[in-house]
């Protein structure tokens, strides 16, 4: 019974760990995205994302997000608490809507 307790915990450990660090990526993006004029509108864990092989710290995540001019991004964004907030295949998926004159 001590041994089944003991992994218990050890995978309720990773398990929380995993949810905060999770916790901490989304408040970086979203903080990267506001410092640059615009909206985090979408953000989803893409563990297969774009440059994983090889990645030991880094997590990937598929954003949606709206620049500063109005235009709609899908991206993936490569993030840790010691590299910072790095976008990848950031592509506009729809244009700002027309203005007035």
């Amino acid at each position: 019974m001590e041994v089944s307790f003991f992994i218990f915990v050890i995978i309720a450990f990773a398990v929380l760990l995993r949810y905060l660090e999770g916790s901490f990526d989304g408040d970086r993006v979203q903080q990267y995205i506001q410092e640059r004029g615009g909206e985090l509108l979408n953000q989803s864990w893409d563990p297969l994302g774009p440059g994983w092989i090889g990645e030991e710290d880094s997590r990937i995540y598929e954003i949606i997000y709206r620049d500063s001019s109005g235009s709609v991004h899908r991206a993936h964004v490569k993030t840790s608490m010691m590299s910072g907030v790095y976008l990848t295949n950031d592509r506009i998926i729809k244009d700002p809507p027309p203005t007035s004159d």
